[in-house]
């Protein structure tokens, strides 16, 4: 037996969200779907929930000098061996969320 849950979202949430999940290869009822899988697999949001600044936009376009600035310090980090081989990071996250 399947049951229904109906939810109301602004259209151009709606929209983009269907757009993006459709980019990825699913549409946006799996994605849900997925979504209330990962929650109950992991007793709760499958991702981390936090407060932030009201004027940090997580999402803003960096500028160009933001961006250089960033690959120069990790350019600076790597020369220093302040890196890590991403299967070692992937691993940890596996042990760390039961992955």
């Amino acid at each position: 037996m399947a049951s229904t849950i109906q939810i109301r979202v602004d259209d151009d949430l709606k929209k983009k969200s269907d757009r993006l999940f459709k980019d990825l290869g699913t549409d946006t009822t799996s994605a849900i779907r997925i979504f209330l899988t990962q929650a109950v697999a992991t007793n709760g949001f499958p991702f981390e929930i936090r407060r932030n600044p009201v004027d940090m936009n997580l999402y803003a376009a960096m500028s160009e000098e933001e961006m250089l600035e960033r690959l120069s310090v990790a350019r600076e980090h790597s020369a220093q061996g302040k890196q890590r081989e991403a299967k070692l990071v992937i691993s940890d996250i596996r042990a760390k969320y039961g992955l």
